[in-house]
């Protein structure tokens, strides 16, 4: 649950992101209230995950490359972009573009048209979509996760964060958030297949925020209940082949 970026796409799905640029916060809040924790608890939670993982799959990141797509205004960019040597971020809505921008200093951002990355292929050490997919329709997941996969590096990693759909309170966050009115959740399993048919090799699929609490206790359980599918959230990393 707690999505990170409301997405809106040329895939003809329309969550208009734009219109409520001031108040995405304040609606995602609302939804997730009844868990004890602010919006920008899970955010951390799910950026120390992306950079831990990088930093067991690729070694050092202070060279590295990476995408954020469907970055909407720079929440999950603002607490990665310090570990690698270079942050780009994408998303179709030119108001979220900009504020990202003012958002996270070090980050690039710039418009897409939400179907071809503008980058040439073997760019980036990695690409990270958080909470994009369950806005994509369901016939397009296949297209746009075979397009991240293009601008990957060899040996360069694609990650997938999502809801878990198996999560009960996951599903009332969703429910009751007006930017997940279009969503269709795909479960770990989804997420894992897709890497699949982009011909990336999973490299990690690890289930997450099993705790709205702070503290290294919490998180020293979470790690040894990675397995178990009910985590709030997931993530599935593949790796393309070098």
């Amino acid at each position: 649950m707690y999505n990170d970026v409301a997405y809106s796409s040329s895939y003809g799905v329309e969550v208009e992101f734009e219109k409520y640029q001031q108040s995405y916060v304040a609606e995602v809040e609302q939804s997730i209230d009844f868990a004890g924790q602010g919006h920008d608890f899970f955010i951390r939670v799910k950026a120390d995950e992306l950079v831990g993982s990088c930093n067991r799959q690729l070694g050092s990141l202070e060279q590295r490359c990476v995408l954020d797509l469907g970055c909407g205004v720079g929440l999950m960019s603002r607490y990665v972009s310090e570990h690698f040597g270079e942050l780009h971020g994408v998303d179709i809505a030119p108001g979220v573009v900009e504020r990202a921008a003012a958002n996270v200093p070090r980050g690039k951002f710039q418009l897409y048209d939400g179907r071809r990355i503008p980058f040439a292929e073997r760019t980036f050490d990695a690409v990270f979509a958080v909470c994009v997919l369950h806005h994509v329709p369901p016939t397009q997941w296949t297209s746009l996760v075979a397009e991240m996969a293009r601008v990957l590096k060899p040996g360069g990693l694609l990650y997938i964060f999502e809801h878990n759909p198996y999560n009960p309170l996951t599903r009332r966050a969703v429910d009751n958030c007006p930017f997940d009115a279009d969503a269709t959740l795909l479960t770990r399993s989804q997420s894992a297949a897709l890497m699949r048919s982009a011909e990336l090799e999973t490299a990690e699929a690890r289930y997450v925020l099993f705790f709205p609490w702070n503290g290294s206790g919490f998180r020293s359980i979470e790690s040894g209940l990675r397995w178990l599918p009910l985590g709030a959230q997931y993530f599935v990393s593949g790796r393309r082949a070098r």
